[in-house]
């Protein structure tokens, strides 16, 4: 079994750490309900990307990302003092696209399988919801009580 390189080890100490100190320490308003998703840490450890999302998606973006980068100085002075080590990578914030990116995806694939088999003359429109997967009824019902 290979070891995890210690990159991989400091990214998920970031991570977990980062999300505890917006949970708890950090008021702006433009970070609330921000979510961390992914850390990268350079295997020399002089730089940290940090992934994050919100629930308001990309209309929320620029905010939060104005956001962090003011916050910048206290998250990383956190960071050391909770993480204890020796240099402190710099850190730099990046909007997480690919959970929405997964979304759309999913939505073109309902569409189209929606679309399938609504046309199709053998499965009636009926059983058009028994037969999609079950993240496209989901995706379907939701559509359906808007």
């Amino acid at each position: 079994m290979i070891p995890f390189a210690r990159s991989n080890r400091v990214s998920g100490l970031i991570q977990k750490v980062l999300s505890e100190i917006l949970q708890k320490d950090i008021g702006d308003p433009r970070l609330k309900m921000s979510t961390i998703t992914g850390v990268e840490v350079s295997r020399d450890l002089k730089l940290a990307r940090i992934y994050f999302t919100t629930p308001d998606g990309e209309q929320k973006k620029d905010a939060a990302i104005k956001g962090f980068n003011s916050a910048r100085g206290f998250i990383k002075r956190t960071l050391a003092q909770e993480l204890g080590l020796k240099y402190m990578p710099d850190i730099k914030f990046f909007y997480d696209e690919s959970l929405e990116y997964g979304s759309r995806i999913t939505s073109i694939r309902c569409a189209s399988a929606y679309s399938a088999r609504a046309a199709s003359p053998l499965l009636g429109s009926s059983r058009i919801a028994g037969n999609l997967p079950l993240n496209c009824q989901a995706l379907k019902n939701g559509i359906q009580s808007i």
